[in-house]
């Protein structure tokens, strides 16, 4: 498989047809692929092309062993609203397919109704302007606001595609480490509770009975006195999990007022997507980042390591 991005102009995968789809038809090799039926009516109706031996063919053209698929997908315009904006980016990693950015803390991940700028989906946006790249802004792994950390993000809508197949074998992966209240009684342990939108408001969450299943692993990493220092591994993706499930078993994180964590020690919810792992569809390799605690982030272990020092106890 071959694939390219070009300046202003579109994004192309190229396979030379195997032996096992000899006299099939075309759909049903691009469906193998995993290019989806709204990908194929963008092609047909948005500026794409389908070729086959550099002929332009539809999708019920048979197949011969050694034929050389090109697909071409339509450039993408992007939304509308999404202002463009001069960001400075922390990228992380970057290819034809993908971006690994570090977001700060205080940055949302897309723009908020009542916050249009700002965000990282805006400093994307005006990062692809500056390159003349045809894309819209794809995030896969989005962070709240006052979470630091790795973000993934796809330069095409059919990669983004893919990723979304990923994760739901769970195929990308996420560590993050977190600040804690109180003491652990256990190394480590598994939270297994469906979070659900608390019916009084419209942002705050909570374990609820109807709520979607989420599950999330934890480890200590070191116990302070009245806070404890954590490695944790969501298993699914929902809104506030992490931030929800400990406060559910009497652990808030530091700094998230929102879930009764004390702001003492730091002023934001003190967690950092300190890993990001995922197979990536195009290069078909298994990549891993890591990124270093935000200073903040640092700042407070400082602080709970002179805790500790001063505590006649420890």
């Amino acid at each position: 498989m071959i694939h390219s991005w070009q300046m202003s102009k579109v994004y192309s995968i190229e396979w030379s047809v195997p032996s096992l789809y000899e006299g099939k038809l075309l759909r049903e090799f691009l469906v193998d692929q995993n290019i989806s039926k709204r990908t194929l009516t963008s092609v047909k109706f948005e500026g794409g092309s389908i070729s086959v031996n550099e002929r332009e063919v539809n999708v019920r053209h048979p197949l011969i062993e050694g034929d050389k698929i090109k697909l071409d997908f339509p450039p993408e315009t992007g939304s509308r609203k999404l202002i463009p904006q001069s960001i400075p980016l922390e990228i992380i990693y970057e290819d034809r397919d993908i971006l690994v950015v570090d977001k700060p803390w205080g940055m949302y991940s897309i723009p908020a109704k009542d916050h249009p700028t700002g965000s990282l989906a805006n400093g994307i946006s005006g990062y692809y302007k500056k390159l003349n790249l045809a894309s819209a802004v794809h995030i896969v792994t989005r962070l709240d606001r006052d979470t630091s950390g790795l973000v993934l993000v796809a330069k095409h809508r059919h990669v983004h595609h893919l990723f979304s197949l990923h994760h739901q074998e769970r195929k990308v992966k996420r560590t993050y480490e977190a600040l804690a209240e109180g003491v652990m009684t256990s190394t480590q342990g598994v939270i297994d509770k469906p979070i659900g939108r608390k019916e009084t408001s419209i942002i705050e969450r909570e374990v609820r009975h109807d709520g979607q299943y989420a599950k999330t692993g934890y480890q200590v990493l070191k116990q302070y006195p009245g806070a404890v220092h954590l490695s944790v591994k969501p298993f699914t993706g929902r809104t506030h999990q992490i931030r929800v499930h400990m406060a559910s078993i009497g652990h808030p994180l530091l700094g998230d007022d929102l879930y009764g964590g004390d702001v003492k020690r730091i002023k934001r919810q003190a967690l950092h997507c300190k890993s990001l792992s995922f197979f990536h569809p195009m290069k078909e390799e298994e990549m891993e980042f890591v990124s270093p605690l935000a200073n903040d982030f640092r700042e407070a272990l400082s602080v709970l390591a002179t805790e500790e020092m001063n505590n006649p106890l420890c």
